[in-house]
């Protein structure tokens, strides 16, 4: 994964995608003059006590973080751009609409905006889903509804369609641990003082939403304190985010008869076939088995109003954005202030732009592209990538820690990686959404409608190796393991205010070519890509030598990164944030191989004061220019498998051999690592 700064769509571990987050480029002629790389520095900072800081604090002491968010960095900056580019497609649609597609992207805008009517309608949206739940008298009646609202309110579990894991040739129906309102199961346990602050929150903020639903206070507290304790029980049998991240553990293969046998208190064909599922082999994934067994005993162990309040408490929760000021203003309270700090909520033709995203942001993408995304760029960028694949390559046969019989099918997997790159051959078809001039709610519920049927519908044919799970505009990209490819969005190599061609090779290869492609690669060798073969299946092709040698140099990292304190008494977490690290530091050691035989580092010219080779690190922290809030910190540390930004460039730097010698880093320099503590990898 590239980056963390914005938050991926999808059911954890079920394609298994490695993803991380950034952006596409656009000229200012009042920015194009200065260097961007130079205007960030803060040049009271020493680089080799914290480069960080000198890299990206002047831009940080200049720009604070708005209220509206939780954090600021570069991607905001590319993002803020998209964000006036997409609102004047949008405006343009409802102008003037010319097909299907600017129609429907008309219908959702003006839905959105119309918060008049959105306000005026208040709870009516899901009035009658309510309703339903008030209506069941039984837990088998409470289980469909909860089955048919599963797809929309991710209530009780988490159901999807993915590639099997270990025959990548097949989708799947898979199932995962899910259920809980608080966004990791640690947020019920630890007892730090923010986690806990955060949880004595809960309750009241469960009980403030059930009153919309209808409830007075005083039954709204009880159904709230209901809701809580079954959550807790649920969280008390899921697995933690150091646990998810290894694939063998979470792979469980199973006719649906056994899933019966393990959680008989549910009928799950009843259960699969009321989610629109029927054409599948009798056989599912299950990745947390004592997650189902928990589950199917609360079926029976908790009361079924407990239940009802906990369905009625998911479905306002999820639909909260869609629904009225007064419930989606409560529920950022909470979720948005209290959990990450923001201060107020995006004015609310960024957050429809946001929902738009999401519904079919491919349909935007394919206008994205053709302005701002051209042939050139996406030339520079696919031979990018075979320059950093040449640079593994080498330092695959290089390594002296692997044995030949690993290597050889280290090399075949890095030859048989697929690149993708800007946007897709294949454009998906929005025609059968039914997005049209109704309710915003009523569209949104829509378009998920479409998304899940859309899945659904994969079951029982042949994958579709060229599809894209992330828009071209997006800044981010991703490594999947079971089709072994990359896949790197025209937005991911965006740098604010810069066209392309302004950029100069010391700044993309390591902006793009050492944080975004070197990265992405790289994850195909970590700790969790590593045991997947070529054909991106779940298959070892280790020795177990070198499988033991791998994992000796990787808990070195972890240990470092253990060590790091982000917040108040809040460390990494080494083991959950390992694909990560070993990724990021892969992708430097590969960029700056890879750009050790360009023109400009051979030649040396500096620009702005500045060597090449201090303009590549330069260049890789630009990736990361970003500050947080606590709040938000202390958030990513418990749920985000990726280290904060600081982390990300302070740390793997400390490794890296060429930086001391770039920055005449020495011993007692905040950088500084001794040479047998820096992990050796690749």
């Amino acid at each position: 994964m590239r980056k963390n700064l914005f938050t991926c769509m999808g059911i954890a571990g079920l394609a298994t995608l490695m993803a991380c987050n950034q952006g596409q480029r656009t000229a200012d002629a009042s920015q194009s003059t200065a260097d961007i790389l130079a205007a960030n520095v803060d040049s009271t900072v020493n680089p080799a006590q914290d480069f960080f800081e000198f890299a990206n604090g002047g831009w940080i002491k200049r720009n604070p973080i708005p209220p509206e968010y939780s954090s600021w960095s570069v991607a905001n900056l590319v993002q803020e751009e998209l964000y006036k580019r997409l609102r004047t497609i949008n405006e343009q649609a409802i102008e003037k609409p010319t097909d299907d597609i600017s129609r429907k992207i008309a219908a959702f805008w003006k839905s959105g905006m119309d918060s008049a009517a959105i306000n005026a309608a208040g709870i009516q949206p899901i009035a009658d889903q309510l309703k339903a739940i008030d209506a069941a008298t039984t837990p088998q009646q409470l289980l469909q509804i909860a089955a048919e609202q599963n797809i929309f309110t991710g209530a009780l579990c988490n159901v999807g369609v993915g590639q099997d894991a270990k025959n990548s040739d097949a989708m799947a129906l898979q199932f995962y641990q899910g259920g809980l309102g608080l966004p990791d199961r640690d947020y019920y346990f630890n007892t730090d003082a923010r986690t806990t602050k955060i949880r004595e929150a809960y309750p009241a903020h469960v009980a403030k939403m059930l009153q919309f639903t209808g409830l007075d206070s005083t039954s709204a507290k009880a159904a709230a304190q209901a809701v809580v304790q079954l959550e807790t029980q649920l969280a008390k049998s899921s697995r933690k985010l150091e646990a998810l991240r290894d694939p063998e553990a979470n792979y469980h293969k199973m006719p649906v008869t056994a899933l019966t046998k393990i959680a008989g208190n549910i009928d799950w064909p009843a259960f699969i076939k009321q989610q629109g599922i029927t054409s599948f082999a009798d056989t599912i994934i299950v990745g947390q088995p004592e997650f189902y067994t928990t589950l199917s005993n609360a079926i029976k162990s908790q009361p079924l109003d407990a239940w009802k309040s906990y369905l009625k408490w998911h479905l306002i929760n999820s639909s909260a954005s869609q629904l009225s000021d007064s419930i989606a203003n409560t529920d950022f309270t909470f979720y948005g202030t209290l959990l990450r700090g923001q201060e107020k909520q995006k004015p609310r033709w960024k957050r429809v732009l946001d929902a738009e995203e999401g519904v079919m942001g491919e349909a935007l993408g394919q206008l994205f592209v053709k302005e701002f995304f051209n042939a050139n760029a996406k030339q520079r960028y696919e031979k990018l990538v075979e320059d950093i694949r040449g640079a593994l390559k080498t330092r695959i046969e290089n390594l002296t820690w692997m044995s030949d019989s690993t290597k050889q099918k280290a090399l075949y997997k890095l030859s048989k990686i697929t690149k993708k790159v800007g946007y897709p051959d294949k454009w998906k078809d929005f025609s059968a959404m039914q997005i049209k001039d109704q309710s915003y709610f009523a569209n949104v519920t829509a378009a998920r409608k479409w998304w899940h049927q859309y899945n659904v519908s994969k079951l029982g044919k042949p994958v579709d190796r060229t599809e894209w799970e992330m828009t071209p505009q997006t800044y981010n990209a991703y490594y999947n393991p079971s089709n072994n490819e990359i896949v790197l969005p025209a937005g991911i190599f965006t740098v604010p205010g810069k066209r392309d061609e302004e950029l100069d090779d010391a700044l993309v290869y390591g902006y793009a070519g050492a944080s975004t492609i070197g990265h992405e690669i790289t994850h195909g060798f970590d700790d969790e890509g590593r045991q997947f073969d070529a054909t991106g299946n779940l298959k070892s092709w280790w020795t177990k030598d070198d499988e033991t040698k791998f994992n000796q140099r990787a808990a070195v990292m972890v240990k470092q990164f253990d060590g790091y304190v982000v917040v108040d008494s809040l460390h990494i977490n080494g083991k959950a944030t390992l694909g990560e690290n070993i990724a990021d530091l892969g992708g430097i050691l590969l960029g700056w191989d890879a750009f050790q035989h360009t023109e400009q580092f051979k030649k040396g010219e500096k620009i702005a004061g500045y060597t090449p080779a201090q303009r590549y690190f330069m260049g890789y922290s630009l990736g990361w220019l970003s500050h947080t809030k606590k709040q938000e910190l202390a958030r990513r540390v418990l749920t985000d498998v990726h280290s904060p930004a600081k982390f990300r460039v302070n740390g793997p730097f400390s490794d890296v051999d060429a930086f001391y010698q770039v920055y005449g880093v020495k011993s007692g320099d905040g950088m500084w690592r001794a040479d047998s503590l820096r992990v050796r990898i690749w």
